[in-house]
């Protein structure tokens, strides 16, 4: 069974870092891409990091880029996203998802609120 287990969100003033995890079972981690995801209620699923499977390639939309940074560690079957100068625009549920399509398996995700 694939499962995806998100960690690491919180409450943090805006400017503040935060950094969420991803841990994986049930497939073979270290041959798949990954994608990180965010939804705010009312609002669809957003993608805001994309990593290839050996991590030497990562993708981010324009809201994120130059403050978000996705990494991996096979060896740990685990995902990451490193969160600087957030802002209240960037609270939201943020997910982990199998693959380079937000439609793939996704974890329950984990809440990230900004405060102002």
């Amino acid at each position: 069974e694939v499962r995806l287990v998100e960690s690491g969100g919180g409450v943090v003033a805006s400017g503040g870092s935060l950094r969420l995890s991803c841990t994986a079972s049930g497939f073979s981690f270290p041959d798949t891409p990954m994608t990180w995801a965010r939804q705010v209620p009312g609002k669809g699923l957003e993608w805001i990091a994309q990593i290839n499977p050996i991590g030497s390639s990562t993708d981010y939309p324009d809201s994120v880029q130059g403050r978000f940074t996705i990494s991996r560690d096979n060896a740990k079957d685990t995902l990451y996203l490193q969160m600087n100068s957030l802002r209240p625009e960037d609270t939201a549920l943020y997910i982990c998802v199998k693959g380079f399509s937000i439609g793939g398996v996704r974890g329950q995700g984990t809440q990230v609120t900004v405060s102002s």
